[in-house]
C-alpha cells in the first residue's frame, strides 16, 4: 500500500480536490492523508487568539469570515444535490462546534487545540462525501481513532501500528482510505497536534506503522529545489536525495518538507516522493537510502537564530565546564544549532529564544555572556569528504565580501553550516547559488 499526503494548497479549491480524486483512482490500494483547506488553519489561529483575549465579538465575526467561503466550495464541489446537501452539512455541525466555544467561560489551550484540529475534520469530510458521491469505495478513518502522543509529546508508533492495522483489516475491501493528518490524541485523551507541517508527520508516521510500499507528499512545487526559489533567482528541483540530506534540509529551513517526516520512514527504508500536484508529470524529488555522488546537492536557510557568546578566562579550559554549560541548555529544553570554541570564549546559536532570559541569566555564573540576535544559518548539503578542503574554499570563495559569524564543518558528511546575519541572508544565498551551481568551475 501507497501513503499519499496532499497539502493545503492541492485541496485548497473544489476543482483541487477533483484533482486529487484522479489522481488517487485506481484498483490499487491507497491511504490518503490530508491538510486543511489553505487558510484555514491560519483563521483557526486567529480565533483561537480572540477568544484567549476574551474577544468574542472578534471571535464571531471570524468565524463567520472563515465558513462564508465553504458555502461556495460545496457548491462547487458536488454535483449531485445530494452530495451538496452533505457538504453543507458538514459545514454546519463544524460551524456549530466552534461556535460553541464563544460561550466558554475559561478559554484554555485544551480549546484551542480543539479548535485547530477541525480545518483537517472539514477538508477530509468534504473530500470523502465527495468520493462516495463520485462512486469510489472509500473510508474515512479519524486519525484521532490511532494516532497519539505521550507525555514527551513524541508519537507512540506501536500505538499507531496496533489500531490503524486492526482499523485497515476491517476496512480491507476500501481502495482508498482518507484520514487526516496532524491531528492526534494527548496522553490525557485530549486533542491534541504534531504542531505546524504537521501532515508530512502524519504520512511518514502511518507509512512507517504499515511498512507502506512508498510515501508520496504532494505540494504545489515540483519537488525540493537546490534553494530557495522565493529568494534565489536560478532554482532547480533534485531527482535524489538521501534520508540525511533531506533531513539536514529539512531542519534548517527548506519549507517542503516537515523536519520530522524523514525519521520513520527513514528507520523503515520506505521511500519518500516529493510530487506537484499541479503538474503531476513532473518527476519530483525521489529520497531513499541511495544518491547520485554529486557533492553539493542544496542549500538551505533558518532564520530567527540568536548568539550566546559566553566569555571566561579562568572557566573554559576547566574539566567538564562545557558540560554544565550544556546542562543549562537541556534544563529549559533549548536545543543548540552550531557551536564554536576558543581559548577564552564559546559561541553557539538556538532557534528558540523562549527561555533566553532565564538560559543568560545561569550562563553569567560562568563569565560574561553577550547575546546577538537577527542573525541565519545557511546550510549547504550533499556529499562531502572531510578530508577535502575544495568543498570549504568553494563555499567561502562563493561569499566573496559577505561576513561569515561561524562556520561548521565536518560534524556531519552532509553538512556545512555558515551563520550570517539575516541583513545578509538574499545575498548569501543567491551568491551561494551562482558559485556552486552554475560558475563555469562546476558545469
Amino acid at each position: 500500500m501507497k501513503v499519499l499526503k496532499f497539502g493545503g494548497t492541492s485541496v485548497g479549491k473544489p476543482e483541487r480536490m477533483h484533482a486529487v480524486a484522479q489522481l488517487i483512482s485506481g484498483a490499487d490500494q491507497k491511504l490518503v492523508v490530508l491538510s486543511a483547506v489553505s487558510g484555514t488553519t491560519n483563521a483557526l489561529v486567529g480565533i483561537s487568539d480572540l477568544l484567549t483575549k476574551k474577544d468574542v465579538a472578534g471571535a464571531k465575526q471570524a468565524i463567520e469570515k472563515l465558513f462564508g467561503p465553504y458555502d461556495e466550495f460545496v457548491e462547487k464541489l458536488y454535483t449531485t444535490a445530494e452530495g451538496k446537501a452533505k457538504g453543507r452539512e458538514v459545514i454546519r455541525q463544524h460551524n456549530e462546534f466552534i461556535s460553541a466555544f464563544t460561550q466558554e467561560k475559561e478559554f484554555g489551550d485544551k480549546h484551542t487545540r480543539a479548535i485547530l484540529a477541525e480545518g483537517e475534520l472539514i477538508s477530509t469530510q468534504l473530500f470523502h462525501a465527495y468520493l462516495l458521491e463520485q462512486g469510489y469505495k472509500s473510508v474515512l478513518l479519524p486519525a484521532l481513532d490511532f494516532m497519539r502522543i505521550d507525555e514527551d509529546d513524541e508519537p507512540m508508533l506501536a500505538y499507531t501500528e496496533e489500531k490503524l492495522g486492526a482499523l485497515l483489516k476491517a476496512n480491507k475491501d476500501a481502495h482508498l482510505i482518507v484520514t487526516q493528518g496532524y491531528i492526534c490524541l494527548n496522553p490525557k485523551d485530549e486533542v491534541d497536534n504534531l504542531k505546524r507541517g504537521g501532515s508530512d508527520y502524519t504520512a511518514s508516521l502511518v507509512g512507517a506503522a504499515i511498512r507502506a510500499e512508498e510515501i508520496q507528499i504532494w505540494t504545489d512545487i515540483d519537488g525540493m529545489h537546490n534553494n530557495d526559489p522565493r529568494i534565489v533567482k536560478r532554482t532547480f528541483p533534485i531527482q535524489e536525495l538521501t534520508f540525511d540530506e533531506a533531513a539536514e534540509l529539512a531542519y534548517f529551513g527548506a519549507k517542503i518538507l516537515h523536519p520530522s517526516t524523514i525519521l520513520p520512514a527513514q528507520k523503515y527504508n520506505i521511500p519518500v516522493k516529493l510530487l506537484n500536484t499541479m503538474q503531476p508529470e513532473a518527476k519530483g524529488t525521489v529520497i531513499a537510502n541511495k544518491t547520485t555522488e554529486k557533492d553539493i546537492k542544496a542549500i538551505a536557510a533558518k532564520d530567527a537564530i540568536t548568539v550566546i557568546k559566553i566569555k571566561s578566562t579562568r572557566m573554559l579550559l576547566a574539566h567538564g565546564f562545557l558540560r554544565k554549560v550544556f546542562e543549562v541548555f537541556e534544563k529549559y529544553k533549548t536545543s543548540i544549532d552550531m557551536i564554536t570554541t576558543s581559548e577564552v570564549a564559546v559561541s553557539l546559536t538556538i532557534d528558540n529564544p523562549k527561555h533566553l532570559e532565564a538560559i543568560v541569566a545561569e550562563l553569567k555564573v560562568f563569565g560574561t555572556v553577550e547575546v546577538e540576535h537577527d542573525q541565519t544559518i545557511i546550510c549547504i548539503v550533499g556529499q562531502f569528504v572531510q578530508e577535502n578542503n575544495q568543498i570549504v574554499r568553494r563555499v567561502i570563495d562563493s561569499l566573496g565580501e559577505i561576513p561569515v559569524r561561524m562556520i561548521s564543518f565536518g560534524g556531519s558528511k552532509n553538512n556545512i553550516s555558515l551563520l550570517v546575519k539575516t541583513h545578509y541572508k538574499n545575498a548569501a544565498m543567491e551568491e551561494l547559488n551562482e558559485g556552486l551551481f552554475f560558475a563555469e568551475a562546476v558545469k
